[in-house]
């Protein structure tokens, strides 16, 4: 156990390297740090299991600073305990252009970082996607090789935001019992106090959602301790409401929201170390103090070690499995298994829905992938994510790999990216297409750390029908196509479906949306092929029948069929059409510049087809090229009759290209 006065010296240690960063920068958030650092020591100096030597060990307690406001908290722990991402002269750069500590927590620059936070209740949703994979990965590797808690702090911010109603209504359904959530309940928002703007009881919230609560004094560290201690035998994932002070020991802004957000100054600054009996100068800790958190980084080594001889201990086929999962590898299987389903497609032509079609990929690749996690925001059966053989993961078995995430998009693809966080999983989740409206700002974040989630989103167009405008998604394809790193898939046939699944689980760097149909379409692909034409976002699918190609038509989805009928009907004039079906319009776009050109060739006019908005395709077609699609909300109404009312036929198109040609 830490001695009081050793505690107070640690977790001061934490207060002054957070109060020196956030002055010099002139930017931050002191408050928080300055809050927590009891907690945060007490989790560090005596639960937390990690070796700062390896930040990556597989078997290492997450640690998630959900509040990434507050983020000189864990650079400060970082550093203090011997992380090499984060020295000295990265804390004093703190939020400066290109150092490894930015005003929010980002795992892709910074070690140790488990995942990026500052939107406010991601990282407690994210958590909870990193302790069902531990349940998961436990289930079937066992205790021997997985065998760790996610610990998550918390702020009233996390607290308020809606996704933490998902997020905790999931855990406790879950019994997440090795999540462990710390929460900085201090009273005080931006605003002022907490009054202003809310009344919730969160312990009795969080009780209401099947978890344990309870509140400590956040600056009595032995309360905490016992509190930490509990959570860690409970059946059920704990919250600890921690009472703190907000800028706890600045003489005149503790307490007050002029600590969270700004910098102390330096005569508050002066006034909290002498409170805190801090006299070291600024960014300089006491050898003692600085040893004592650098044996704190070192503690973890021996279960490190032990872990790693446990693994070289394990039976040959489970160690390659484990260790193959681990480097997100995918079964060299796969692609064999991709090329006999789309063999069986083009044999057997079925006229299906891309949702359809994505069920007999699934069918045909489960088996292969034990990794793939999938599930649905409760619309399982519209969107064909379960396959005959899947077995749900249940509060009492975690062996399976479908999981329901009710009516929770937004919980869902956060707990997506810390299940792919976590390590050992292709996780993927389904909802409609418009509701990525809901699920996009987690989507934001996997597409910011670079994380390959798969997002099977049906439903993908007014050929839904009579749900109406509500359910039709118009503008989210343009929307989602402007997200840097976010790679869309909008294929045109069961063929196309199935190289757009293939890419999307051999992608490493980023997340993938699968944007699929709710009607049946024509099977395109005639004849088969052994590339992956969907591997350059564009190709061209049918030459000019008919000489030289006055016209390129360039589709995407359910609209490739409307661009072959109308290439038909210009055959009929005399009139030669190219047809390029686009399954993904922004992974065109960044194949090099010879490879755009030949695909898009040279015909005079260019028109693109797509029953969405048009933002996006002058990239392809140029501003003055033609296009046909929606340039407002949908209606209500049998598909057929949607898309004849909105002009998107082939008559349509065979109208706009013969006015252009012969203008």
């Amino acid at each position: 156990m830490t001695s009081p006065i050793e505690h107070d010296r640690l977790a001061n240690a934490l207060r002054a390297l957070s109060m020196d960063a956030v002055e010099k920068a002139k930017s931050g958030h002191p408050g928080l740090p300055m809050g927590m650092a009891d907690v945060a020591t007490v989790l560090f100096s005596r639960f937390l299991k990690f070796d700062a030597a390896d930040p990556t060990w597989p078997d290492r307690d997450r640690f998630v600073l959900s509040a990434g406001h507050g983020s000189m908290l864990l650079y400060s722990l970082l550093h203090l305990t011997g992380y090499e991402s984060v020295g000295i002269e990265d804390i004093k750069r703190f939020r400066q252009l290109g150092s490894k500590t930015p005003g929010h927590p980002e795992n892709f620059v910074t070690a140790g970082v488990e995942t990026t936070t500052g939107p406010l209740g991601q990282g407690l949703a994210t958590a909870v996607g990193l302790a069902m994979a531990e349940r998961m990965l436990v289930a079937e590797f066992g205790a021997t090789l997985v065998d760790h808690y996610t610990y998550v702090i918390a702020s009233d911010g996390d607290l308020m935001e809606g996704i933490s109603h998902e997020a905790i209504a999931l855990a406790g359904h879950l019994k997440l019992a090795k999540l462990i959530v710390l929460y900085d309940d201090n009273g005080i928002s931006i605003d002022g106090p907490l009054t202003l703007s809310d009344s919730v009881d969160q312990v009795k919230r969080f009780e209401a959602a099947g978890w344990k609560a309870s509140r400590v004094d956040g600056q009595d560290p032995e309360a905490v301790a016992e509190a930490i201690a509990a959570a860690r035998n409970s059946d059920r994932p704990v919250m600890i409401a921690c009472r703190t002070t907000i800028g706890y020991g600045a003489p005149k802004k503790a307490g007050t929201s002029k600590a969270h957000g700004e910098p102390l100054g330096a005569d508050e600054l002066a006034g909290a170390k002498a409170a805190l009996h801090w006299d070291a100068p600024a960014f300089e800790i006491p050898a003692e103090v600085a040893s004592a958190w650098r044996a704190i980084g070192e503690r973890g080594r021996g279960k490190r070690e032990d872990w790693q001889r446990r693994l070289a201990q394990a039976p040959a086929a489970t160690r390659d499995e484990f260790t193959r999962r681990l480097l997100r590898e995918r079964p060299q299987t796969l692609g064999a298994a991709i090329a006999t389903l789309k063999g069986k497609l083009i044999a057997d032509a079925p006229a299906i829905a891309t949702r359809k079609a994505s069920e007999l990929v699934l069918e045909a690749i489960v088996p292969l992938l034990p990794e793939l996690a999938i599930g649905s925001a409760d619309l399982t059966p519209s969107n064909n994510t379960r396959t005959k053989a899947a077995k749900e993961v249940t509060p009492d078995d975690f062996t399976g790999r479908y999981i329901h995430y009710g009516i929770r998009e937004f919980g869902m693809s956060a707990a997506l990216n810390g299940i792919t966080l976590h390590g050992g999983f292709v996780a993927a989740g389904a909802t409609f297409l418009v509701f990525s409206d809901y699920a996009r700002p987690a989507m934001r974040l996997a597409a910011l750390m670079g994380l390959p989630v798969v997002y099977v989103m049906t439903h993908d167009s007014i050929g839904l029908g009579e749900d109406g405008p509500t359910h039709q998604p118009v503008e989210h394809l343009a929307a989602l196509r402007a997200m840097p790193h976010m790679r869309v898939f909008r294929p045109a046939d069961a063929v196309e479906t199935a190289e757009a699944w293939e890419l999307a689980l051999t992608r490493k760097d980023g997340p993938t949306v699968l944007a699929l149909t709710r009607q049946n379409l024509a099977l395109v692909r005639k004849e088969p092929s052994e590339r992956n034409l969907a591997a350059t976002g564009a190709y061209e699918l049918a030459p000019s029948p008919v000489g030289p190609a006055i016209a390129t038509l360039f589709a995407s989805g359910s609209e490739v069929e409307i661009a072959l009928a109308a290439q038909a009907l210009l055959a009929e004039q005399g009139v030669g059409a190219r047809v390029v079906s686009v399954p993904s319009l922004e992974l065109f776009l960044a194949q090099p510049e010879e490879v755009r050109r030949g695909i898009i060739g040279d015909a005079p006019v260019k028109l693109a087809i797509e029953a969405a908005v048009r933002f996006g395709w002058d990239a392809v077609i140029g501003p003055d090229g033609l296009f046909v699609g929606m340039e407002r909300f949908g209606a209500s109404g049998p598909y057929r009759d949607l898309y004849a009312y909105f002009g998107i036929t082939a008559e349509a198109v065979v109208e706009r290209v013969m006015s252009r040609h012969n203008g």
